[in-house]
């Protein structure tokens, strides 16, 4: 029976495994001899550094060296701050995102649909994190499971840092590295950013998701007027660049909005829909002319019509359709044959709302575009909206969640889509999912991560009592959860408003858990048990739950067995009793058994005896033989 281990992968080895697999001759106990691979990789002799087009800044290394570094550390569960915590499907995880990212990598690899996030803007006042750039992991689970000694990983980055671009990028990188893993094949991200790092962004993105994946930079006019005192040009507009992690794989949300153009009617306009009109012919020069498409058509006076309104056959227009196709539009009323302005016989084809030239009902969308006006949101909505949820300003600045709704639209096309938002601020991102999915019906889910960033006391939220960003977040879920069920009572009945609170941690289990033989007889009889005395037994299940790369929003039962305490997972995902007094005995395996989970879960200190311990395998085996058991 095997332990869990309690700690993020290392993706450093990982990707050292990667490489052996390809060229095993490229690595020699365990290193990579890079000259080596550099030459596997190259078509021409290498010889000392090369000039190549890259993007680079002071610190690039150790912010890789960061994204690969594991961590022993988990998410604790906050029952009191949550809402629906045992039945809900979404998260909110307070807490450092790079941990975060680190933590969900296992649980949610290739499961995410949308990323959403709305950095730093590296304006010179804004704050950033603060990362602790490890020069090598030998230490990690000692250095992991310790606060740092500000006790928050966020500071001011003012212009007059002499690398001010290079921490911000520093930041960044790691976090959109982890952030790929995340991605299905068909995700997509979003980020918002202003003047300051767009340029820097874009090359960053280029580097982590590829430039093939480029898909499109969006610019949002967020304000308009004002700006009469600046002295070069008014700055009205922000940008979220779009990338996909497969752009060949993702299929973008499209819009269903009435054309104006369909403006003509005829006797099938309740079936059809309006039409407008399309000249049938068209110049193709070169190559591209067909002479089976230029035929002519018999005009209402008997005379013939040619492609172009020639009199005659030429060879640089043709017909549109095929001289059968034709026949057929004329008799079922999809073509019209009319004089045009010039009192030349003309061949219209009619585009109806409702239904193509083959007579097949279509509903017609269109593309988003990559603009988006004042006219259709602005900044001041998003702190009017918050205003009214909470009838104080609370924020500064949020985006206006239908601003967020239209990004959910182009991005989360399925109602089953998680979204990921790990800048959450004040949880524009799932106000936005929630009245969406009241909406459409759809059952999109929710992950939003915010540091618990210190309230300025000041501010009119830390007179109200919020002393983080993250208080004012889930507040706001709460308060928009209730709104949207309260206006969609009858339409959606179901909708799920709650949010699972996940605090991050050190990990719930003592240094000898990681490290057994680092300890002298002395000090065994300080770890009688592995398992830190505060830490309560959904503490445990939960960091199990992450561990195993079990979905962290199944829904949660807890039963008694032989008058012990069981965490049962989503019926049969998972089975956990963390007793750590020796209550595990033969009689109560046997009754587990029986449950035929998954996986089943025990502390070491809870077996009865050695023999209980090493009959638990045989017990399984014999009554449910496909459970994976292990312990901590």
């Amino acid at each position: 029976m095997d332990k869990l281990k309690l700690h993020t992968p290392n993706l450093t080895d990982d990707n050292t495994a990667k490489i052996a697999a390809l060229f095993p001759h490229c690595v020699l106990e365990g290193k990579i001899d890079f000259n080596l691979l550099k030459q596997e990789l190259s078509n021409s002799i290498i010889d000392g550094s090369q000039e190549r087009y890259q993007l680079n800044w002071v610190g690039k290394r150790e912010a890789l060296l960061t994204a690969n570094a594991p961590i022993a550390k988990t998410l604790r569960p906050c029952r009191e701050e949550s809402v629906n915590f045992d039945t809900t499907e979404n998260l909110y995880i307070e807490g450092d995102n790079l941990d975060a990212l680190k933590l969900l990598q296992e649980t949610y690899l290739n499961k995410v649909k949308m990323i959403y996030i709305d950095p730093p803007y590296n304006t010179g006042n804004d704050f950033i994190y603060e990362d602790d750039f490890a020069e090598n992991t030998a230490d990690y689970l000692q250095r992991s499971n310790q606060k740092d000694e500000s006790g928050n990983r966020l500071t001011a980055n003012p212009e007059s840092n002499g690398r001010f671009h290079s921490d911000w990028l520093s930041m960044m990188y790691p976090r959109l590295k982890l952030a790929r893993n995340l991605l299905r094949d068909d995700g997509v991200i979003f980020i918002s950013i202003d003047d300051n790092e767009q340029a820097n962004l874009k090359r960053l993105c280029d580097e982590v998701f590829g430039e093939q994946n480029f898909v499109a930079n969006i610019v949002w006019q967020s304000k308009s007027g004002g700006g009469h005192d600046e002295k070069c040009i008014v700055k009205e507009a922000e940008y979220m660049q779009v990338f996909a992690k497969n752009k060949l794989s993702t299929i973008f949300g499209r819009r269903n909005i009435e054309n104006t153009n369909y403006k003509l009617e005829d006797q099938y306009v309740s079936v059809r829909g309006r039409y407008l009109l399309n000249k049938l012919d068209r110049m193709m020069r070169g190559e591209h002319y067909s002479e089976a498409l230029n035929y002519p058509i018999t005009s209402p006076d008997g005379n013939d019509i040619w492609a172009g309104n020639k009199k005659q056959k030429t060879s640089d227009w043709n017909w549109r359709w095929s001289k059968t196709k034709v026949e057929w539009g004329i008799k079922n009323d999809f073509l019209v044959i009319q004089k045009n302005n010039q009192g030349e016989w003309a061949v219209y084809s009619k585009q109806y709302e409702k239904m193509n030239h083959n007579g097949e009902p279509v509903e017609r969308d269109y593309p988003y575009r990559s603009v988006i006006l004042s006219s259709e949101f602005n900044t001041t909505q998003g702190g009017s909206e918050l205003l009214k949820l909470f009838e104080s300003n609370l924020f500064d600045y949020a985006k206006p969640s239908k601003f967020m709704e239209k990004v959910l639209n182009i991005g989360a096309t399925k109602e089953n889509d998680i979204i990921l938002d790990f800048f959450s601020g004040s949880a524009t991102t799932a106000h936005a999912v929630m009245q969406l999915n009241a909406e459409d019906g759809g059952k999109r889910k929710f992950i939003m991560v915010q540091i618990p960033e210190a309230c300025d006391p000041k501010s009119e939220a830390f007179k109200a009592g919020y002393k983080t960003i993250a208080d004012i977040g889930k507040e706001r879920i709460r308060r928009a959860g209730q709104k949207i069920k309260t206006d969609n009572v009858l339409t959606a009945p179901d909708l799920d408003i709650g949010f699972r609170v996940l605090k991050i941690d050190s990990s719930n289990m003592n240094e000898v858990y990681y490290s057994p033989d680092a300890l002298s007889k002395d000090d065994l009889h300080r770890f009688v048990d592995n398992i830190k005395p505060d830490r309560s037994d959904e503490d445990l299940l939960f960091q199990v739950l992450l561990d195993w790369g079990v979905d962290l929003s199944l829904p949660l039962e807890r039963k008694t067995i032989a008058d012990k305490p069981v965490f049962v997972v989503a019926d049969d995902a998972i089975v956990a009793c963390f007793d750590r007094n020796g209550g595990v005995t033969e009689a109560f395996i046997t009754e587990l058994a029986t449950l035929k989970p998954l996986r089943a879960v025990f502390c070491d200190a809870g077996f009865a005896s050695d023999s209980v311990k090493i009959n638990i395998e045989q017990i399984f085996k014999l009554l449910s033989p496909s459970t994976d058991i292990k312990t901590i």
